[in-house]
């Protein structure tokens, strides 16, 4: 199984956008399309279809952040729930450990945890202005080891 590729739903008029260019780009974001495109509480959903500006700590300048999915979903309680859902490694959701010696590894995990932040923080804003929830899910809250 290849680590990007097409995904094809099995029900694709829960899809919004156009069904035959979903694009996963890793093994855990083809598993949590499947999951959307099977569960009945998953009313429609979509992969990188809209962006949020967000200002990069990197060069200051103002980017386009494309969150993974939008999720619109049943409740328990029969309510409708939109959600915006990133999927990242567990080791790129949290700040690196501060560290004395400052390796290419080290600035190059710190750059990335700065432009997560940024892009997450720009995602809470965009979501709550629209009363929706923003969630980074990992290989924990995925079920993957």
């Amino acid at each position: 199984m290849s680590y990007k590729g097409y995904f094809k739903p099995k029900n694709p008029s829960k899809y919004l956008g156009d069904p035959t260019g979903i694009i996963y780009r890793s093994l855990w974001e083809l598993k949590f399309m499947q999951y959307l495109d099977s569960h009945p509480n998953i009313v429609n959903w979509a992969s990188e279809e809209f962006c949020i500006p967000y200002i990069s700590p990197i060069d200051n300048k103002i980017h386009r952040y494309f969150p993974d999915f939008y999720v619109k979903k049943m409740t328990k309680e029969g309510n409708l729930e939109t959600m915006v859902v990133e999927i990242k490694p567990k080791s790129q959701s949290v700040a690196p450990e501060p560290k004395n010696t400052r390796t290419r590894k080290y600035i190059r995990e710190v750059m990335t945890w700065g432009v997560n932040s940024a892009k997450w923080k720009a995602a809470e804003e965009y979501c709550k202005d629209r009363k929706w929830k923003f969630v980074v899910l990992t290989e924990k809250e995925l079920g993957i080891k």
